[in-house]
């Protein structure tokens, strides 16, 4: 006499909440631009014309540049 288990159910997934997107693709591709002169030798900071080293930096330069242009980026935090 076997008896037959009870197969378990796997509880439902929800469906997972979108939530919008911070930054525009506008502003991403001003980033990647940025990047790309970066890793070529191009980029050069403001202030005082000294070529940018640091992907940071440059990722800020893009989202300050794309923010000049009116692209959807959210206020910088240090400001």
């Amino acid at each position: 006499m076997a008896t037959k288990k009870a197969a378990k159910k796997a509880p439902a997934k929800k469906a997972a909440k979108k939530t919008p997107r911070k930054y525009s693709s506008a502003a991403s591709k001003q980033v990647e631009t940025e990047l790309h002169e970066m890793h070529e030798g191009k980029l050069r900071s403001g202030g005082s014309g000294k070529t940018v080293t640091n992907p940071k930096q440059a990722i800020a330069i893009g989202l300050s540049e794309a923010r000049k242009k009116g692209a959807k980026v959210p206020p910088n935090p240090n400001q």
